[in-house]
C-alpha cells in the first residue's frame, strides 16, 4: 500500500519544498534544464499567485521557499505546475538527443509504462509560519552549493536566489520576498 503525504494548505504559511530527480540522476546539471525549471517556477508562481521567497537548483534536486498569496490554495497543484512541464521537456529532449537514457528513466507499473524525470511522490513539503525560521531555511538552502564544493560563496551559484539577497542581482527566477519584510530582511 502506497502512503500518501498529506499537504497542509494553511493560510499564512510558507512552504519549503524539496524534490529530487529520478534516482538522483544529475539532470539539472545542464543550464538548459535549469532554465526550463526557472521558467516553470516563474510561470507557476504567476499562475497560482505564489511569492517565491528563495530557491536553489542543485544538479539532482531543488529547494523552493514559496508563500501562497491567496488564503485558499493547494500546494500539490503548485508543485505539479512546476514539475510537470520540466519533466515533459526533459523526456522529449532525451527521446530526441539521448535515447540511450530512456531505458534508465523508464519503469513499468502494471500495464502502464512511465518515463520519469522526477522521483515519484511529492518530495518534501514543510509548512513554515515563523519568519525567523524562514530566514534560517533561506540561509541553509543558499549554502547548498558551498557545501557541495560547487562555489566558494553562495551568490556565485547562478541557479539560486542568493545573489538577489546578497547583491540585489536578478537571477533566472523572480524573487518576491514581501513575507520577509516583517522580519526586517528583504
Amino acid at each position: 500500500m502506497e502512503m500518501r503525504r498529506k499537504n497542509l494548505n494553511i493560510p499564512g504559511h510558507a512552504h519549503e519544498l524539496t524534490f529530487t530527480c529520478y534516482r538522483r540522476y544529475p539532470f539539472l546539471a545542464k543550464d538548459r534544464t535549469q532554465a526550463w525549471l526557472a521558467q516553470s517556477v516563474n510561470d507557476a508562481c504567476q499562475k497560482h499567485s505564489y511569492a517565491l521567497v528563495g530557491y536553489v537548483f542543485m544538479p539532482e534536486h531543488v529547494h523552493l521557499l514559496v508563500w501562497p498569496k491567496r488564503p485558499t490554495y493547494d500546494i500539490a497543484v503548485f508543485r505539479k505546475s512546476v514539475k510537470e512541464p520540466v519533466g515533459r521537456k526533459a523526456i522529449g529532449y532525451l527521446e530526441e538527443h539521448a535515447p540511450h537514457w530512456l531505458e534508465k528513466v523508464t519503469r513499468q507499473r502494471g500495464r502502464r509504462v512511465e518515463r520519469l524525470f522526477w522521483q515519484s511522490g511529492g518530495g518534501f513539503d514543510r509548512n513554515v509560519d515563523d519568519p525567523c525560521l524562514l530566514l534560517t531555511m533561506l540561509d541553509y538552502l543558499h549554502a547548498n552549493p558551498i557545501r557541495r564544493g560547487l562555489v566558494k560563496v553562495a551568490e556565485d551559484w547562478p541557479w539560486s536566489s542568493a545573489a538577489w539577497y546578497m547583491k540585489g542581482e536578478s537571477g533566472p527566477c523572480v524573487v518576491d520576498a514581501e513575507i520577509l519584510s516583517a522580519s526586517g530582511r528583504s
